[in-house]
């Protein structure tokens, strides 16, 4: 079982390099790339907007509630946006992308791996990578990092009219705190995040969509596979980067 998973994990590594290798190769696939990001932002946009809202919401509310608790009440405007840009913008995305832009993206390739247009494609000496995994990886890259500044601005709007509307706030506190913890950092880091999280859930999705299992039955299984693969990868991932950059980066004022 180990032995299978370190085998599923370095096939995994050899097709994000070859898709590596692949974005600087001629011809570029760009009506299918325009395509495949279109379709992406349709599917995520709505939804991406309707859960940053409530979102920053909770956020703003609990910040509140911790700050006032410790007296601390000017630094809830700060602490709450830094969240919801730092942490829960590029998860939101993410997790929206994979779930929805995914799982198609997985579907796709999977029944054309079913039947054998992937095969085809290969003895007619076009590689299915740069032809069709290229263009969907960096959709959802694009599509990632775009509505990352969407989430970013809806939650922040979210969190601020319900702090001061819900928890007595006044709006040059919540502005002035944000400006004095704030840097532009914060923001570098936020989209390189999701840049690199729709690199995954494109990754994951486009890896198991090419190896399924048994027919129709093991595309919808592949799907299931990538949104959970996408899921933990995305929350070991976000660990990782918080921790680097909370070391590398002082923080304002520090």
């Amino acid at each position: 079982m180990i032995g299978g998973a370190l085998r599923q994990t370095g096939r995994l590594f050899v097709l994000a390099a070859e898709v590596g290798r692949a974005i600087f190769r001629r011809p570029f696939q760009f009506r299918e790339f325009v395509e495949q990001f279109w379709f992406v932002a349709g599917v995520t946009i709505l939804p991406a907007a309707l859960v940053s809202i409530p979102f920053g919401a909770v956020i703003a509310l609990q910040v509140g509630s911790l700050t006032r608790q410790l007296g601390a009440q000017s630094f809830t405007g700060g602490a709450s946006v830094l969240a919801v840009v730092q942490q829960a913008s590029p998860l939101i995305v993410a997790l929206l992308i994979a779930g929805a832009g995914g799982s198609a993206i997985c579907a796709d390739l999977g029944s054309r791996k079913i039947r054998e247009e992937l095969d085809a494609m290969e003895v007619m000496g076009v590689s299915p990578v740069q032809r069709l995994v290229v263009p969907r990886v960096l959709a959802t890259m694009g599509v990632a990092v775009l509505l990352n500044g969407l989430v970013s601005v809806v939650g922040t709007l979210g969190g601020y009219f319900f702090n001061v509307i819900m928890q007595d706030g006044t709006p040059a506190a919540y502005l002035s705190s944000f400006s004095s913890l704030a840097q532009p950092a914060d923001l570098y880091i936020s989209e390189l995040k999701a840049l690199v999280f729709g690199f995954i859930a494109g990754i994951v999705a486009a890896y198991r969509g090419l190896n399924p299992r048994g027919g129709p039955k093991g595309v919808g299984d592949a799907v299931n596979q990538s949104v959970v693969i996408t899921f933990l990868l995305l929350f070991f991932v976000n660990m990782v980067m918080t921790v680097l950059y909370l070391r590398i980066v002082p923080p304002k004022g520090g």
